[in-house]
């Protein structure tokens, strides 16, 4: 087993585990301040890891991803993982589609803060040459904006499907029928050359000017 892939594995899983919690945070923010308090009920208004981790997808799945990888297995990029959903009860949304486009975006949104304090903390924090410090923000911010993008695939269930199934007016009953299908839908797309070149293309642009606006341009040069 290589030894530093598994290093490197570990350290993507712990800071996964802190971006999920952001997102759903996110996710369940927005349906509290949009009249739904059932996430809020559930305790899951709140920063607290914990509230967010799903068993399976959050904690075993990627662990199993990180040991096949450092074994050199490519059955680790067929796994992907997930946090906790968010419950939305849209009959107590006012504007049950709009409303829901501003809670499935609320997710993504929380990617890109994560990526920004970490982006800022890499700037404040040059001029220490903490060159370890520097290279855990790089990570954090890489795999929040890569997570940010991934979730906007409009495949069910990611947040970007959500989105697009209330622009075209899908009903609930044919896009939870579609749902049944995501997971394997999801695994295949991000297989795709073309898909998997967009979401890096799109991660990689998004970093280089947040760290422009942070005036650290060089951070990701």
């Amino acid at each position: 087993m290589d030894q530093k892939a598994l290093f490197e594995g570990l350290a993507a899983f712990l800071c996964t585990i802190v971006i999920i919690t952001f997102h759903e945070f996110g996710h369940a923010f927005a349906a509290w301040r949009c009249g739904d308090d059932t996430a809020r009920l559930q305790g899951r208004v709140t920063l607290n890891p914990a509230s967010h981790i799903d068993p399976l997808g959050t904690i075993l799945l990627p662990l199993i991803a990180v040991a096949l990888s450092a074994s050199g297995s490519a059955l680790g990029g067929f796994i992907i993982g997930w946090g906790k959903p968010v419950p939305v009860n849209l009959g107590n949304l006012s504007r049950p589609r709009t409303d829901d486009i501003v809670i499935s975006l609320a997710g993504p949104a929380m990617n890109v803060v994560v990526a920004l304090i970490a982006i800022m903390i890499a700037r404040l924090t040059s001029f220490a040459h903490t060159d370890i410090l520097m290279d855990a923000c790089g990570q954090m911010a890489r795999i929040s904006m890569f997570l940010c993008f991934f979730n906007l695939l409009p495949i069910p269930p990611l947040d970007g499907s959500r989105v697009v199934k209330n622009v075209i007016g899908m009903s609930h009953e044919a896009y939870w029928h579609l749902s049944q299908y995501g997971l394997f839908l999801v695994i295949l797309a991000v297989q795709i050359r073309p898909v998997q070149e967009l979401l890096a293309r799109s991660t990689f642009r998004s970093l280089y000017f947040m760290a422009r606006l942070a005036g650290f341009p060089s951070f990701w040069a």
